[in-house]
């Protein structure tokens, strides 16, 4: 492997390499310096020792929705927060409810990261991911009636336009763009395999 193609696969691997460093961050719950030199030889461990497959990258980064990734999700972890602690604390009973949300980028790396996204904030979980069909399966408090499971569904859709913003291809930003419809749909359908 010449020096070109090695860079080029470091430069490919970049976001990938940080994605697993802010996660080891947010799994601790500490945005310090120990926590970020542990996490990057956490991240140096994990990619040296356990040979994963190479994850196709669309080598695009764009700071901008990154940046407003982060912000959003920092904001929505607050709020999903105090959702919870709300609905902890208010009388009368908490209602939740298995809401099925179709992906409409057919990637791993993207539905992984979405699902991450979507876990990580306080009041829902994903309980399964139905990689062929691109449908996540999430569990949620304080859905109270249809319109909520409505705006949770599509909360999780905009993270994942937000991350295909971020570091989706040109090609995955189109479909965004073009307001393209769930794999699960083009499955049933017979367009997609």
């Amino acid at each position: 492997m010449d020096a070109r193609s090695r860079l080029l696969l470091i430069w490919r691997q970049l976001p990938f390499f940080v994605w697993l460093v802010v996660l080891w961050m947010l799994l601790w719950g500490q945005l310090t310096a120990l926590a970020l030199v542990t996490g990057v030889l956490v991240a140096v461990f994990v990619t040296t020792w356990f040979r994963l497959p190479v994850a196709q990258m669309s080598g695009r980064v764009n700071l901008w929705y990154g940046l407003v990734f982060v912000v959003t999700f920092v904001i929505e972890l607050v709020h999903g927060a105090l959702s919870v602690s709300w609905e902890v604390l208010r009388r009368g009973r908490t209602r939740a409810a298995i809401i099925r949300v179709p992906l409409r980028i057919d990637d791993d790396l993207i539905m992984t990261h979405t699902a991450v996204a979507a876990s990580l904030i306080p009041g829902s979980t994903v309980i399964e991911a139905d990689r062929e069909r691109r449908v996540l399966y999430l569990h949620a408090i304080g859905m109270r009636d249809m319109a909520a499971v409505e705006g949770q569904r599509r909360r999780v859709q905009r993270w994942e336009e937000r991350i295909v913003k971020a570091v989706g291809s040109r090609a995955q930003l189109r479909t965004i763009r073009d307001g393209g419809g769930p794999v699960a749909d083009l499955i049933d359908a017979g367009g997609a395999s």
